[in-house]
Order: structure tokens, then sequence, then C-alpha cells
């Protein structure tokens, strides 16, 4: 699968649905089955395709040590607080009323492309988690010099 990308502002109705914006739609093809759960770091949703959904729990289970009752229990926190998600043929989809509410999502909200998944964010606040951009490129400088590469 090609890198999702894009920033698109969209609206929730009344009910909880959105449409996946037509940019993403075009970029994902026939995918119309998804999962979707809060981010554990950041305010906002993630839009998982089955196959980066997949990945992603395989990838958990590998470094998962099923004799220990932590990490056995975080792992069955994060899968229970996701939910499987299907695409409207129209391209419109049902996004739960908890987290509607968890996020505060009034009407407007921001896809946003990042990678692999789609980022759903309440309006105006994916950028109260942007650094200034003098720090931005220094961070960024620092994770790509040829030391870390």
């Amino acid at each position: 699968m090609q890198s999702l990308i894009g920033n698109i502002d969209a609206r929730v109705d009344a009910k909880g649905r959105a449409f996946l914006p037509a940019q993403f739609r075009k970029q994902l093809g026939d995918c119309k089955t998804f999962v979707l759960r809060k981010d554990i770091f950041c305010n906002c949703l993630i839009l998982y395709t089955e196959s980066a959904w997949d990945e992603m729990i395989a990838t958990l289970r590998r470094s998962l040590n099923g004799w220990n009752r932590t990490q056995s229990q975080v792992f069955r926190q994060f899968v229970s607080e996701a939910d499987r998600i299907e695409l409207e043929d129209n391209g419109r989809m049902l996004i739960p009323r908890r987290y509607i509410d968890a996020l505060g999502i009034k009407s407007d909200i921001r896809f946003v492309g990042s990678d692999t998944t789609i980022e759903i964010w309440p309006a105006g606040k994916i950028e109260e988690t942007f650094t200034s951009a003098d720090d931005f490129a220094k961070e960024l400088e620092q994770m790509m010099s040829t030391d870390n590469i």
C-alpha cells in the first residue's frame, strides 16, 4: 500500500457519521473495512486498514510474553478498545459515540494521512501537538543524521 498522505477538514453529523475524504478513498482503492481506536499518546483517533491493523497486532504479539500478567492485560486492553468500521458505498463511516464524546468532537474534524494509518482529530487540536518550526527542523535533522540511519 502506498503511504497515506493528506490533511483534509470534514464534518461529523449529529449521528456521528463522516465521509472519509475522497482523496483517501482514492489512495485506499477497494478498502472498505477498517479498525478504529483512540490513539494511546494523543487525543485523536487512528483509522487502520485491516492489513495495517493485522501487521501492528502481529508486531505487538511478537513482543508479548503471554505468561506476563501485565503484558497480557495491556494487549487485552489495546485490542478491546478497537472497533471494526465498515465504509458505506458512498464513503461514509460511523464514528462510535464514545469516541466523539471522549475527544470532545462537536462537528468539525480533520483527517490526516500518517503513512499506513489515518488520524482523525477534533478541529484545531492537531496544531497543539506541533513544535515550533525551528525545533521541528532540529529534531528532523537529528533523526535523519547518518549516525541514526
